[in-house]
């Protein structure tokens, strides 16, 4: 999934790099205290059951406002490692030049689509909230849970546009802002330094 303690300066131009850098702290954060936060609660839970024969009564909840939150916040830090899944059978046999144009396109494309994804999901928020439903356990409003979506929807947007700027400012063709296509290079190198022995 990649270091999330780590997070390596941004390469995009101007005050994009600076955006760049403080969302992805953002998403690290937020994610690491998510995953460790779920892990507590569960384990809590389980001692509760077997040490105290009774299980806590808002693990359930609990995890799903969790879920949802790293599920989201999650999308972003993805789209930054570069780690969505591809079809990339086309994509891989053309030119460099061509696929630099083809990702720009791409990453254009899709941050369009998460933009009209995260407008959309503001409107489920709202209708959510008019509702007035609360978790039957915490007693939280429902739809604070879903904040998450339309969050997650705008960063990951978000990140694919400025994708689609680094491949624009850079000679190389970028998966992300980050990661530099070349898988193919890598395992290349992989398979040669294999049978040299190293």
């Amino acid at each position: 999934m990649g270091d999330l303690s780590q997070e390596p300066d941004s390469s995009l131009p101007g005050i994009l790099g600076p955006i760049d850098k403080a969302i992805g702290k953002t998403e690290s954060v937020i994610l690491a205290l998510g995953v460790l936060l779920m892990a507590l609660n569960t384990v809590a839970n389980v001692v509760g059951r077997f040490v105290f024969g009774e299980s806590l009564f808002f693990v359930e909840e609990v995890n799903r406002i969790l879920i949802v939150m790293i599920t989201f916040a999650g999308l972003g830090y993805a789209a930054r490692q570069g780690r969505h899944i591809r079809m990339s059978a086309f994509y891989d046999v053309l030119p460099k030049i061509m696929r630099r144009y083809l990702m720009i396109f791409i990453a254009f494309t899709t941050s369009f689509i998460l933009f009209f994804l995260g407008w959309f999901s503001i409107s489920y928020v709202q209708s959510t909230y008019a509702t007035g439903r609360l978790l039957p356990t915490l007693s939280i409003p429902v739809y604070l849970m879903f904040l998450w979506v339309p969050i997650g929807f705008f960063v990951t947007g978000v990140q694919y546009f400025f994708t689609g700027i680094k491949n624009i400012t850079s000679k190389e063709v970028y998966l992300s802002t980050q990661v530099q296509d070349g898988y193919e290079e890598t395992d290349c190198q992989a398979a040669a330094c294999k049978d040299k022995g190293i």
